[in-house]
This record gives C-alpha cells, structure tokens and sequence, in this order.
C-alpha cells in the first residue's frame, strides 16, 4: 500500500509541476494563435482531430483492455506475462494503425465535399490532417509499450517527457505564427514533434525495462493463449464509441449544426475548462493502476474506505472547479479574447452541468474498470442513442445548446443512475442505498455553497467585470467563502472526507506531533 501511495504521489507531483508550466504556454498560444493564423484554421484543427479521433475507435479500448491483465503480473512481477502481453498489444496495435491509415486515405477522399463551404483552401485542410494522421499512426507502430508505464503507476515518465516537448513545440509555434503566421509551418511542428516524442519514450521505456523483450509475431498465436483480451476488448469497444460520442464529437457536431467559426469559440471555453480540471485531475493521476492493485487484494472494507475518500476528494475538487468557473469564465474570455468570443449564459450553466457529472464520475469509472466491469454494452448502447437522439432533435434549432443537452441528459440516464448501481451490484456487492446516502450529501452541500453566491450577489448586486482587480475581488468576496461552507459541510457530513484530510501530510505531521 505504501508503495502504491508513494507512486500517486510522484504521479501528482509531476502532473501539477508540469500543469503550471504548460498554463501560461497554452494560454498565451492560444490568443497568438487566434490573432495571427485566424478562428477558422483552429477550427479546422479541432474538426479534423474529431475526425481522427472516430478513427481511433478502432483502437476497440485494447489499451485499456490490456492495463486491465497487466494489474496481476506487475504485482507477481511476472516479467515474461508481462512481455507476452506486450507483445500481443504490439501485434493489434501494428493491425489497428495498419487500418487507420488505409481508413483515413478514403475518408480524405470527401473532404471537397465536407469542407465546400468553408473559407480554408484544400491544400491545408489536406496537408493538416495528414499531418495528424501520421501521428496518430506513428503511436501504435512505435508507443504500444507505453502501456506498462500506465498500469505500473510511471505515468510520470511519459508526462515528463511529453510535456516537455509539448512546451518547447508550443513556444516555437508562437514564434512562428508570430512572424510567419503560415499555417503550414505550424502544422509541420506537430508532426516533427510527435515523432521525435515516440523515438524518445521508447529510449526511456527501455532504460525503465531492460529485460523487456516484445515479438509482435508472436501476437496471432498469443491471441489463443489469452483469449479473454478479445473478450473484454469487445465490451470496452462500444464503451470507448459511447465516451468519444460524449466527449470527443463535439467539433464535428458544431461544425456540421453551426459553423466551423464557432468550432473555435466552443473549443476555448473547452480549453479553459480542461486545464483547470486538468488541475485537479493530477491529484488522482496513477491512481488508477493503484486502485487495480487494491482491488486484486480483495479486501472489501479496505477498498470501500478507499472508494469513499477518493469519492470526497472529487467532490470536493468538482464542487471547487464548477463554483469558480461558473460566474468566471466569461469574465475572463471578455479580458483574455474579447467580449466577441464570449457563449451565452445559458451555454455556460450547461457546460458547468456537464462538467460537474464528468469529473464527480471518475471513482465509480475508476473502481469498475479495476474490477473489470465493462459487459454492459447496453448501456454504451443506450448512453449514445439518447445523446445522439437528444442532439438531432434540439441542435438544429438550438446549436451548441442542442449538443449539451444532448451529453447531459444521457449522463444522468446512465452515468448518475446506472453505472454506481452496477459497481455495487457487481463489484462491491453491497446495496445501492449505501452509495446514495454518501452522495446525497455531496450534492446538499454542493448546492448550498453555490445557492450562498447566488443569494449574496443578488443582495448586495455584486457581479464580476472583465478585469483582473474585479475578477479577483469576486474570488475572496464570494467564491472563497463558498469553498469555505462547502468544505466544512463536507467534513462534518461527508463520508470519506476526515479520513482522506488525515492523509494530508500537513495534517499527518501535525497528528503525529499532537500524539
């Protein structure tokens, strides 16, 4: 156990470390990027990524399938298992990128007739989505061994490598645009740098595993040997259609509802919204390979109190992240971008809807994916047919209102109601009003916080401006104090939060001095 924490923990470090350091970066790229290579090119970037991201599917969740059969040998360090499934990953991996290049030539063959009505010329849409083909193919050719490093808990190896170049390939991207504002030389940074990234993770890969030998032709006959990969491949499958439908889809659903300009627009607000759940989401980063090995020991009260305190922890990251943004984030597009990019205020309440259920989800995602839990493709099934259903339905009148809605309602259909009832059932094998009365007062206390704003800024009329002073002002009169209630309500009735405040090293340290 101490060895699983310790690894969270330089996970987290390095994920936070590189978090500030790439902040800046990205924010400023990306006003340079807007001003200088103009709002259609990046969004032509994000459609075209969208796209390429439908192709990934294909993929089929092998790399989650496959984390999932490492958990056991990494524990019994088990180094020949280890490099037969490895080896196995590398031979689908090889087929899978095999058919994402074949694929993605005959879906380039239609781009005249998707882009037609756009005001970007062929010649880059096809030189950029090559580009980004590429690299995504060069991944499963070379990066299938990065696989290990995830469900080993090393994550922090690939995060510090990739951030790197990430920073460097963005500085010289502004640069560029800056002076050239060519869009072609900013498409060939990617590729070079997605190269050079792949090279470089696999040095290091067998720095970490010099007893790591991989055979991708043993993979046809390995696939007899574990047949159960296929399996639980085919019920992650419709699960991976299912999440890109939610989270990955929402480029090509402007594009194709609305216009390729506001591709950009929605996609700074997404921007902003994950750089700062990116923040949080580093407290938890190499949990989940910890949590797979919890698991495996197969102590059920052990891993309940783990369940709860991770369940606090997110609530209480989600509860902190949604407060803020949501009476922020237009403020601050207005200062950072202008006030022509800011979304309605309908927009914003969706989008924070959205993202309070996408992060409070992650430790019943977490826990069923340890356990295994994935053959309920109906309810993939069912997730994708109400988002998609939804969406035709309103979008069409209502535009990127439509495409929210459409994500929410289906999130609260399976994700809020069905997937907590299925870990308990299958993985816990407890009662499900157990899970309800923990999060009921999550979501009390949660709403409490925020109705304190809410009721405050109507009585006394303050509303944030689109400046710094103001903005900052707003924080320590209104959102510092919700914090404040939202975190003393969690831990007087929260279940899971002392026992996870106790885990703080401040805290530890004070304890042990008080004892």
């Amino acid at each position: 156990m101490g060895n699983r924490t310790k690894k969270s923990i330089l996970n987290a470090e390095v994920e936070i470390t590189f978090y500030f350091l790439t902040l800046l970066v990205t924010f400023f790229s990306r006003k340079i990027f807007l001003d200088n290579l103009g709002a259609d090119f990046i969004g032509l970037t994000g459609t075209l990524l969208s796209i390429l991201g439908l192709l990934n599917l294909s993929e089929l969740g092998i790399g989650l399938s496959i984390s999932y059969f490492l958990f056991k040998p990494i524990a019994d360090n088990d180094q020949k298992k280890i490099c037969d499934i490895l080896s196995l990953l590398g031979y689908l991996y090889k087929c899978i990128g095999i058919f994402i290049v074949v694929t993605g030539v005959i879906v380039s063959l239609f781009f005249p007739l998707f882009f037609k009505n756009t005001t970007m010329s062929l010649g880059i849409v096809y030189f950029a989505y090559f580009s980004f083909l590429g690299s995504s193919a060069i991944g499963y050719f070379i990066n299938y061994r990065q696989t290990l490093l995830d469900a080993d808990q090393k994550k922090y190896l690939v995060s510090i490598y990739f951030q790197s170049f990430n920073i460097i390939k963005s500085v010289l991207q502004i640069l560029l645009a800056y002076y050239y504002k060519n869009l072609y030389i900013w498409v060939a940074i990617e590729l070079i740098f997605s190269i050079i990234q792949c090279i470089v993770l696999n040095w290091k890969i067998r720095k970490e595993y010099p007893w790591l030998q991989t055979n991708k032709a043993k993979g046809r006959t390995l696939l007899k040997v574990y047949p159960e990969v296929l399996t639980k491949t085919k019920q992650i499958l419709v699960h991976q259609l299912k999440d890109f439908l939610l989270t990955k889809s929402d480029e090509i659903l402007i594009f194709a509802f609305v216009s390729l300009k506001m591709v950009a627009f929605y996609g700074n607000y997404v921007m902003i919204i994950n750089k700062l759940s990116t923040l949080f989401l580093t407290l938890f980063s190499g949990m989940g390979a910890g949590v797979g090995n919890l698991v495996a020991e197969s102590d059920k009260q052990h891993i309940k109190d783990i369940f709860w305190q991770l369940s606090a922890a997110k609530y209480l990251s989600a509860g902190v992240l949604v407060l803020s943004l949501s009476f922020l984030i237009n403020p601050f597009i207005s200062w950072w971008l202008g006030p022509q990019y800011q979304l309605s205020n309908l927009i914003v309440v969706l989008f924070m809807i959205n993202l309070y259920i996408m992060q409070t989800r992650s430790v019943v995602d977490m826990f069923n994916h340890s356990y295994g839990l994935y053959d309920d493709v109906w309810s993939a099934w069912a997730e994708g047919i109400i988002n998609i259903t939804v969406t035709i339905l309103i979008a069409s009148k209502y535009g990127i209102i439509g495409i929210l809605l459409g994500k929410i309602v289906s999130l609260l259909v399976i994700v809020v109601l069905w997937k907590p009832y299925y870990l308990y059932s299958r993985g816990f094998k407890d009662s499900i009003e157990d899970y309800w009365k923990g999060t009921l007062v999550f979501h009390v206390s949660f709403v409490s916080a925020i109705a304190y704003i809410i009721i405050t800024t109507h009585l006394f009329n303050i509303t944030p401006q689109s400046t710094l002073p103001s903005m900052l002002l707003f924080v320590i009169t209104e959102i510092v104090p919700a914090i404040i209630i939202f975190l003393i309500l969690l831990i007087l009735f929260g279940r899971g939060t002392r026992s996870l405040i106790k885990r703080v090293p401040i805290i530890n340290k004070f304890n042990r001095y008080a004892s």
